[in-house]
């Protein structure tokens, strides 16, 4: 890939994504598969103006190997020197950048349990920085392509050719090039992206709508109750210190957080889910006085009971997402088993955790009062895909009036 594409999609990363403004300290998490491009985001945190930049690596295959070798407790212990960087970001607010480039099939073969265990022993430890820095820092999530992700997207092609085509959907969906390969200005073209989004937004806030009823003919009959004072969010968001910034690169979704304890009815997939390594496919989900109490899978099925059960809050939806069906991600016709791209291909929903600053004045209220209010609380968001070309998503009015946002898999507005 053209290094001048590289560099603009780095810098939009760097500029719109983290939104990286003079001092601030920036944390980039990334794997070992893209050292030149990681390198090159770095340079753009520095001429945004950064005082700092870290970068922490990671490799995939060691962190199985520690999922395989070590005892239950020690996987899910959190080390001193773990909970000093907690505290590190708690007291400098840095902007926060993940670049994902990691196999989906590299965790494939673990024991699934075992690594649940670890993963709430953790997240006892972890909650409460990560609940005291919640809506503070500027972060953003975007991708780069390692060799095993690309042959996994592009199975029958070599891997470098394999590679330059995942870059390539990447650039085109991130608004880096256009469909033709051609050069954009990727922040001229996210600026006018993120307009669409407040034009819907304010017209789905200002609705009133009381509950979601979702309907398609592969069976999907869900009705899922909304938070009185909860708001749909869509393209960029604001710090509680009033920083403007893009959390994920690429998207294409206005969500909202819904009232946890509020479901009704069952729904259908609609795209696998690669979680943790595996793919869970075919599956439907029941819903009962707003929990999960059914599921089957085709493919999997035991996996979707355990993240189901990985928590109370596991058992709830924390995120109601509305993405057309004629998404640019979607028309690409790519799976790229990967949930930053696959959740923006069609409607989603999450299970875990739901989001505080979709709830208006949210920085009025703690923790607690917020999952008072309806806001789910789980270790886990799992976001899994359930548009169609025939999905109609009908908002209900507190006066009992229907006010259509989606039809035949489309807005209606």
């Amino acid at each position: 890939m053209k290094r001048t594409l590289l560099r603009n999609y780095a810098r939009l990363i760097a500029r719109t994504g983290g939104a990286v403004k003079k001092k601030d300290t920036v944390i980039i998490q990334a794997a070992l598969d893209q050292p030149e491009f990681i390198t090159m985001l770095c340079d753009e945190c520095y001429k945004a103006g950064a005082e700092r930049v870290i970068v922490e690596w990671s490799h995939q295959p060691v962190k199985k190997l520690g999922i395989r070798h070590m005892k239950a407790e020690t996987l899910g212990r959190v080390e001193c020197y773990e909970e000093a960087m907690l505290k590190y970001r708690l007291e400098k607010n840095p902007v926060m950048i993940y670049i994902l480039s990691e196999d989906p099939n590299g965790l494939k073969g673990i024991n699934q349990s075992k690594y649940s265990q670890a993963i709430q022993s953790r997240y006892k430890v972890i909650k409460p920085y990560r609940d005291e820095m919640d809506n503070k820092y500027k972060w953003c999530i975007a991708a780069a392509p390692g060799k095993e992700w690309a042959k996994t997207v592009y199975p029958e092609e070599r891997t470098s050719t394999a590679i330059e085509k995942l870059w390539r959907a990447i650039l085109y969906t991130s608004r880096v090039i256009d469909k033709e390969g051609n050069r954009l200005d990727p922040i001229e073209e996210w600026n006018k992206h993120s307009e669409s989004f407040k034009k819907r937004c304010k017209i789905l806030n200002e609705a009133g709508l009381t509950a979601l009823h979702y309907k398609a003919s592969n069976g999907t009959d869900l009705t899922v109750g909304l938070m009185k004072n909860g708001n749909f969010l869509g393209g960029g968001e604001h710090t509680l210190s009033g920083e403007y910034f893009n959390p994920n690169i690429p998207t294409e979704e206005i969500f909202t957080t819904p009232f946890a304890g509020k479901a009704e009815g069952i729904v259908y997939s609609s795209m696998p889910l690669s979680y943790r390594g595996e793919i869970i496919d075919g599956f439907s989900i029941t819903f009962r006085d707003g929990k999960a109490v059914d599921c089957s899978a085709e493919k999997n099925e035991k996996l979707l009971r355990e993240m189901i059960s990985m928590d109370e809050g596991a058992s709830m939806l924390g995120e109601c997402a509305f993405v057309p069906y004629d998404s640019p991600i979607n028309q690409s016709g790519i799976m790229f088993y990967e949930t930053l791209f696959d959740e923006n291909a069609a409607c989603h929903l999450a299970l875990g955790e739901g989001f505080t600053n979709t709830v208006t004045d949210y920085f009025r209220y703690s923790k607690k009062e917020l999952h008072g209010m309806g806001v789910n609380d789980s270790s886990i968001h799992v976001d899994f895909m359930i548009g169609t070309n025939d999905l109609s998503i009908t908002g209900i009015k507190e006066n009992g009036e229907n006010f259509p946002i989606f039809i035949d898999g489309g807005w209606a507005f």
